[in-house]
C-alpha cells in the first residue's frame, strides 16, 4: 500500500534516499582519493561501490517521484544496505574497515523506520556480521594486523549508539502515542450527572498522563460548590460538596502553577514546580492535609484548570516516574478538559434559555389564541342565551359557532401539546396549511365579533416551516383580535405577501387607533412603551420590524418578518 506524499513515513524515506546517495558518493570519492585501502580485491570493491550508488540514485528517484512507503520495499533497502556493509567490511579488513562508520547510517535508518524494534534486530544483525568477519580464519584471526583492542572498543562502540537510537526510538514512539490520544479526545463533555460521561473523558486524560488515578475538581463562577470527580480502573465516581470542605487546596505560590512532588503528605520532599519565571524547586506540603487524607494522595502530578466559567485542578495519582515533561503534558490536558468544563456549562445555560424562551412563546400562544377564542366564545354564549325564547334558530346557531370554535382551538392545542414533544415521540402531523387557518380566522372573527374582517395572500404561500407558519398566524391573529377588542374597530383588513426572505404583512382598522397619533417604529414604541406589549415582544422574539401609524380614524400595523430556512 502507497503512503501519501505527506506522510511522515513517506518523508523519512525521502531523508532515508537522500542519505544513502550521498554517503555512497562520498565513499566513492574517499576511496579514489586514497586507494590504500582496499589493498585487496581493489576491482570488486569498486565495482560494488559504483554499483550501489547506481542502486542509491535509482530508489532516490522512485521514493521522491512516487512517494514509496510499502513496507516490503523497506525491508529490500535496508537489506540491502545490511549486505553491502558486511561485503566492504570484508573486502577492507573486517571490523577494523573504515567503512565501519556505515553502520551508524544503518541503525539510524531502522531508528527512523521501526523505532526501537528496528534498532535492537539491526544492532543484532550487524554484530554478527562483526563477529563471523573477526573468526573468519583466512580473514583476521592469522592476520598479524588484526588489532584486538580497536575490535572490542568497536563492538562497544555499537552497543552504546545502539542503545542511544533505541531509547530515542522509544521516546519517540511514546510522543507519537501521546499525540495521537491528544488528537482523539472523546466527545463526552461533563452535563449535570458527569459521573458516567466524565468515564470517557477522565480516562483518556489518565491513559495520557500514564496514571492509576486521577481526580478532578473544580468549582462554577455562579454555583457554591466544589465538584470531585475521581477516576480509576475501576469506575468513575461523581461527588459535590461544599467549597471550603478542603480549604486552600494548594499551598500559597502554587495556584496557577503545575507541580509535582513524589509526596504530597511530606514537608522534606522538593516540589518542582512549572511557574511564570520558570522551572523551580521548593519544599513544604504543596496540597491541602485533608485533601491528602481523603484521596490517600502520595505521588502527584497537579495542573491549574483554568477556564472562562470554571477553576480547579487536575491530579494525576500514582504515577511512578515525574520528570518535568509531565508539568508540559499535564498543562496540555488539564487545558483540554477546562474547555470541555465550559463548553458543558455552556450548553448547560443555553438549555435553560432555550426551555425559557420555549415557555414565554407558549404563554404568548395562549394568549394570543385561546384565551382571545375562550373570551369571544363567552360573548357568542351570552348573546345565544339571551336569544333563547324570543329567536330559538338564532341562538342554537351561535351555539353551533361556539361548538365550532372550541374544536378548532381543541385541534390547535392539541398540534401545539405534540409539537413540544421530543421528536422520536411526535406523531407525525399534516403541513400547518397557513392560507386555509388565516381564512378560518377571519370568518370565525366576523361571526364573534360582527365585524367585516377579510385577509388575503397576494402571492403565493412558500412552504414554510411549521413553527414559522404558525408564528404568522398568531401575529395575524393578535394584530385583529387587537383593533376589535380595544380600539372597537368594525371594518378590519390584513394583507400579507411573500418574497424569498421576507414576510409582510399589513393590518389596517377604522377603528379609534391607539393612545399615540403618528408613525412610530418598533424602537420608538420600546423606548416609549407603547403600542401592543404582546405583539412587540412576539415580533422582537422573530427579528423582525414593526411600525405602526395612529390616528382617531383607525390604524395601520406594517409588520416584516425574516423567513427561516425552507423545511418540511
Amino acid at each position: 500500500m502507497m503512503q501519501p506524499r505527506y506522510h511522515s513515513k513517506t518523508r523519512t524515506e525521502h531523508l532515508i534516499a537522500t542519505g544513502r546517495v550521498i554517503l555512497s558518493t562520498f565513499f566513492l570519492f574517499a576511496v579514489w582519493l586514497d586507494p590504500s585501502e582496499p589493498t585487496r580485491y581493489a576491482a570488486t570493491t569498486y565495482g560494488i561501490l559504483s554499483g550501489y550508488l547506481g542502486y542509491s540514485l535509482v530508489i532516490g528517484v522512485l521514493t521522491w517521484r512516487q512517494a514509496f512507503g510499502w513496507t516490503k520495499l523497506h525491508l529490500f533497502t535496508h537489506s540491502i544496505d545490511l549486505l553491502v556493509f558486511a561485503c566492504l567490511m570484508f573486502l577492507t579488513t573486517g571490523p577494523n574497515s573504515p567503512f565501519f562508520v556505515y553502520f551508524i547510517f544503518i541503525l539510524v535508518c531502522a531508528t527512523f523506520r521501526w523505532q526501537w524494534r528496528g534498532t535492537l534486530w539491526t544492532a543484532v544483525a550487524a554484530m554478527c556480521i562483526t563477529l563471523l568477519l573477526a573468526w573468519y580464519p583466512s580473514n583476521l584471526l592469522l592476520n598479524q594486523n588484526f588489532e584486538l583492542n580497536r575490535f572490542i572498543i568497536r563492538i562497544a562502540y555499537l552497543a552504546v549508539v545502539a542503545g542511544l537510537l533505541g531509547y530515542f526510538g522509544a521516546y519517540e514512539e511514546s510522543m507519537r502515542e501521546i499525540l495521537a490520544m491528544l488528537s482523539q479526545w472523546p466527545r463526552e463533555t461533563l452535563p449535570q450527572e458527569p459521573g458516567a460521561d466524565g468515564q470517557g473523558m477522565l480516562g483518556h486524560a489518565a491513559a495520557i498522563l500514564r496514571a492509576p488515578r486521577v481526580v478532578l475538581l473544580w468549582e462554577e463562577e455562579e454555583e457554591p460548590w466544589l465538584h470531585l470527580l475521581c477516576w480509576t480502573a475501576e469506575g468513575c465516581h461523581y461527588e459535590w460538596k461544599e467549597p471550603d470542605v478542603f480549604g486552600e487546596i494548594v499551598a500559597d505560590g502554587l495556584e496557577q502553577a503545575s507541580f509535582f512532588t513524589r509526596d504530597a503528605g511530606s514537608s522534606h520532599i522538593p516540589v518542582v514546580c512549572n511557574t511564570v519565571a520558570g522551572l523551580q524547586q521548593r519544599y513544604g506540603a504543596p496540597l491541602n492535609a485533608e485533601l491528602v487524607r481523603r484521596f490517600d494522595i502520595c505521588s502527584a502530578c497537579v495542573s491549574p484548570l483554568d477556564g472562562e466559567k470554571i477553576s480547579g485542578y487536575l491530579l494525576a495519582l500514582d504515577r511512578g516516574q515525574l520528570t518535568p515533561d509531565d508539568l508540559v503534558l499535564g498543562g496540555i490536558v488539564a487545558h483540554e478538559i477546562a474547555a470541555r468544563l465550559d463548553h458543558a456549562l455552556l450548553l448547560k445555560q443555553l438549555q435553560q434559555g432555550a426551555a425559557a424562551d420555549e415557555r414565554l412563546r407558549l404563554a404568548h400562544d395562549l394568549h394570543d389564541g385561546l384565551l382571545q377564542s375562550l373570551a369571544g366564545a363567552g360573548l357568542q354564549l351570552v348573546a345565544a342565551s339571551r336569544l333563547i325564547e324570543s329567536d330559538p334558530a338564532g341562538s342554537r346557531d351561535s351555539i353551533m359557532q361556539v361548538q365550532q370554535l372550541l374544536a378548532a382551538e381543541q385541534r390547535d392545542l392539541r398540534m401545539q401539546i405534540n409539537d413540544m414533544k421530543p421528536l422520536f415521540s411526535r406523531r407525525k402531523t399534516e403541513e400547518f396549511g397557513l392560507a386555509k387557518r388565516l381564512e378560518e380566522l377571519a370568518g370565525r372573527i366576523k361571526r364573534q365579533w360582527e365585524v367585516a374582517c377579510s385577509v388575503t395572500c397576494h402571492s403565493p404561500t412558500p412552504r414554510l416551516q411549521r413553527s414559522m407558519a404558525r408564528e404568522i398566524y398568531f401575529v395575524v391573529h393578535e394584530a385583529l383580535i387587537n383593533a376589535v377588542r380595544h380600539a372597537e374597530a368594525t371594518t378590519l383588513r390584513a394583507e400579507i405577501c411573500f418574497d424569498a426572505q421576507w414576510a409582510r404583512i399589513t393590518v389596517i382598522d377604522d377603528g379609534r387607533g391607539f393612545g399615540f397619533q403618528g408613525c412610530y417604529d418598533q424602537d420608538q414604541l420600546s423606548d416609549l412603551k407603547r403600542g401592543p406589549v404582546t405583539l412587540r415582544e412576539r415580533i422582537d422574539a422573530l427579528n423582525g420590524r414593526l411600525v405602526i401609524d395612529s390616528s382617531e380614524r383607525g390604524a395601520r400595523l406594517d409588520i416584516t418578518l425574516p423567513l427561516i430556512e425552507q423545511g418540511g
